[in-house]
């Protein structure tokens, strides 16, 4: 006799639509009213899970795209584990900073187009406790915790490199989609690893 699935909560299934209708009309247009219809529950049992549209945009950044938090996070508190390099350790960075960045950049970008719900959004990360400063900040301390461990010049300018880097990796989520090839003009792997390598260069060792 075949076994029915478990049916998924409805935190996953609440998610899963907000993941789905936030990357296809955009964190502006998708309502919390859309999002619990389109996952088969009320508007009342979203807000049991979370307490608006804001919390719930955090939760599909940090539960549904890559995740480039824990990864600083790790590195910075061991930032010599496994005997990777400093180059191996950015390479990586770059790699998911970029997968983020280019996941979710359609789902903010339709904020920018309204300034009230944009001041609105910006109150509620505050209050929230997040932001995309965070990232920057994460690789400042990882690579600071390099410093110390004489991994990079003593005299580098951290914060800078940080905010090279995951620019960089912002950039490449929507600035070549205008060109010919609609896209960059190199892999995501080639990518990561000409960032990681062009900062090392400044950085040093």
């Amino acid at each position: 006799m075949e076994q029915r699935a478990e049916p998924r909560p409805a935190r996953v299934r609440i998610l899963d639509a907000a993941y789905r209708l936030m990357l296809t009309i955009g964190l502006a247009r998708a309502t919390t009213k859309e999002i619990a219809r389109a996952a088969g529950c009320s508007e009342a049992a979203l807000y049991k899970h979370f307490s608006g549209k804001e919390e719930l945009f955090v939760a599909v950044l940090k539960e549904r795209l890559p995740r480039v938090g824990p990864l600083l996070e790790r590195l910075a508190a061991a930032p010599e584990a496994g005997e990777r390099t400093v180059e191996q350790n950015l390479t990586e960075i770059a790699r998911q900073a970029a997968l983020f960045y280019e996941q979710s950049f359609p789902i903010a970008a339709s904020l920018y187009a309204e300034p009230r719900l944009r001041a609105r959004h910006h109150e509620a990360m505050r209050e929230l406790g997040t932001g995309p400063h965070l990232p920057i900040r994460g690789l400042d301390a990882y690579l600071r915790s390099e410093q110390r461990a004489g991994r990079i010049r003593p005299d580098a300018d951290t914060y800078a490199a940080a905010s090279l880097l995951l620019g960089a990796c912002a950039q490449r989520a929507f600035a070549y989609e205008a060109t010919e090839e609609g896209g960059p003009p190199q892999s995501l792997d080639d990518f990561a690893a000409s960032v990681a390598g062009t900062l090392m260069r400044g950085l040093g060792g």
